[in-house]
């Protein structure tokens, strides 16, 4: 695992500032695949995932663990909306940097406007953007109330909503509350924690995509929120 983040280390550094859309993308793919073995975590995809050819296009998720931004970006790259505390986070904080995250300061209300305003025009230029709307993580056993405002840059952009449901199956089929990184725990903690398991897995459900034209921001909201409840059978 060192090695492997040495490696990405030197990609971020050397390769990425220099690569065109296509090659940076497919290299953050497979820096994230390399991760996931490193660390023996089993991707399970059903559904129909995105391709190399989705472009414009925001998914919204459940949010559980940081493992669940390296499970999204190992099948589809994409730029990913996160809390500016995330910048702070050791390695991954820098990494989350070098791959144009897009940090919004939750605790300043008037910052959704700036990154709802980034967001848009990203879609525009043609990338995938993600945002976990939750705005933070649980322990799998339940989904968090959805907050709508980030779902503006969709609309603005007249961009695809594609919405995909998280879950960490344990070997008795109940959620793996081990894999999950909320409340106190660190993210150190939360490395061992994952380190421990002996065969976790991570299940990604890609239900289809919704044409944002159209549709009132809530509205919106309430379309994908049920689709990704649709998927895991947790009360919401």
């Amino acid at each position: 695992m060192v090695v492997h983040t040495l490696y990405g280390a030197l990609l971020a550094v050397t390769i990425l500032p220099w690569a065109g859309p296509r090659r940076r993308d497919l290299l953050i793919s497979h820096w994230c695949r390399g991760l996931l073995s490193c660390l023996n975590i089993r991707v399970i995809v059903t559904g129909t995932p995105p391709d190399i050819g989705c472009h414009r296009t925001m998914f919204i998720a459940n949010h559980i663990s940081w493992v669940d931004i390296h499970a999204l970006n190992s099948i589809r790259a994409v730029r990913f909306i996160a809390k500016a505390e995330i910048r702070g986070w050791p390695i991954f904080g820098w990494f989350a940097e070098k791959v144009n995250t897009l940090f919004i300061e939750r605790a300043k209300r008037h910052d959704t406007g700036r990154i709802v305003e980034l967001a848009s025009e990203s879609l525009l230029a043609g990338d995938n953007l993600c945002f976990f709307p939750e705005g933070t993580t649980t322990d799998g056993t339940h989904v968090k109330p959805f907050k709508s405002s980030l779902l503006q840059a969709a609309i603005n952009a007249d961009a695809k909503i594609w919405p995909f449901s998280i879950r960490y199956p344990g070997m008795d089929g109940n959620p793996n509350t081990q894999m999950a990184y909320h409340d106190e725990v660190t993210l150190p903690e939360s490395i061992q924690r994952v380190l421990a398991q002996r065969a976790p897995v991570v299940e990604l459900h890609f239900s289809p995509p919704i044409e944002a034209a159209g549709h009132e921001r809530r509205a919106l909201l309430a379309l994908a929120r049920a689709s990704i409840l649709g998927r895991l059978d947790l009360p919401g």
